[in-house]
């Protein structure tokens, strides 16, 4: 399929290079490419992150050491079956002296939150964090409080135990623009990290700040998107929904519910930053193609027999991606 040719696009200035923050981030953290790149998507896009690994995989001290980088805040909440929404956005609390109560904002306004292992905390909790992270503001009583700019949650769960979780429900975990599943190291990577733990940890230096970061993200918005790719991204969300139009009838049977246009949209936004991080202003088929996975993975619903069948989204997906036609998109001197 090829489209029409494409239009020039904005002038192309990189503006502030994210690369050094990475390069920052690196310096502490050995290996996890995908996963640090990911996070910078997720920054330049005002996207969110769930993780999923084993623990002792880097993933708190990645996403602190992001937030050093950029000269932001940084909190963790550790979330347990004891946690109520007010240790999350806040509570009123009375002041005697004054005979008033005052609004005591919680660790959800910060630039870079750590939901640590989501999945412990009931329904309630769940929702309060996904609610943010949708409206970027939190009311308390009668008052408003919007949370800082940028705003980036990471949200990690432990696939390996089942006693006192509660799984996130299908309709909110859409609210995340990416689930990165995270692996164990290679062994070259593990013997760096065994003789970096024989230091004492470097603090991470600010790159750049809060500020800069927004002006990034202004940036990003100014991305060239054919309507080639548009079309693209809408294709490959509508073949999990329906695999029989591209050909792969026999997996309609594993599954129930495919991704909604949260995923078209988060794969054209996720593209646009993935872009600007590889010094391009125009979006590729490639670009959609490596984040695709990391966007549908969490937003299909699996029948049964699928998981009779011991079938894993990602491995449904693959060949679902497959099937799409990528197009060709022509673009003309920029």
């Amino acid at each position: 399929m090829t489209s029409t040719p494409a239009t020039p696009g904005p002038s192309f200035n990189p503006g502030f290079p994210l690369e050094s923050v990475l390069f920052e981030v690196k310096r502490t953290i050995v290996g996890q490419d995908v996963l640090l790149e990911r996070m910078a998507v997720a920054l330049l896009s005002g996207g969110h992150l769930l993780v999923e690994g084993v623990p002792g995989l880097a993933k708190t001290l990645a996403v602190k050491s992001l937030a050093g980088a950029i000269g932001g805040e940084f909190q963790r909440i550790q979330f347990t079956p004891d946690l109520v929404p007010a240790d999350l956005v806040g509570t009123r609390v009375f002041h005697q002296p004054t005979g008033e109560f005052q609004v005591s904002l919680g660790p959800v306004f910060t630039n870079l939150l750590l939901a640590d292992e989501i999945n412990r905390a009931p329904a309630k909790v769940q929702s309060a964090l996904l609610e943010v992270m949708q409206e970027r503001q939190v009311t308390i009583g009668r008052q408003t409080h919007r949370v800082p700019d940028p705003f980036l949650v990471m949200a990690t769960q432990n696939p390996i135990e089942s006693d006192g979780t509660y799984p996130l429900p299908e309709a909110q975990v859409d609210r995340f623009m990416m689930k990165v599943v995270v692996g164990y190291p290679t062994g070259p990577e593990e013997h760096a990290i065994v003789e970096r733990a024989l230091q004492p940890p470097a603090a991470a230096q600010a790159m750049i700040s809060p500020d800069m970061l927004v002006r990034m993200q202004h940036s990003v918005e100014q991305i060239y998107v054919d309507p080639a790719i548009t079309d693209y991204a809408v294709r490959l969300v509508a073949a999990t929904r329906s695999p029989g139009r591209v050909g792969l009838g026999e997996l309609d049977r594993y599954l129930t519910y495919g991704a909604s246009p949260r995923a078209s949209i988060a794969l054209v936004l996720g593209g646009r930053a993935l872009a600007f991080l590889r010094g391009r202003d125009y979006v590729l088929p490639h670009d959609l193609d490596e984040l695709a996975l990391d966007v549908l993975r969490h937003r299909v619903v699996l029948s049964y027999e699928a998981l009779a069948d011991d079938l894993d989204p990602d491995a449904i997906l693959t060949r679902v991606l497959r099937a799409v036609p990528t197009p060709e998109v022509v673009l003309q001197d920029r």
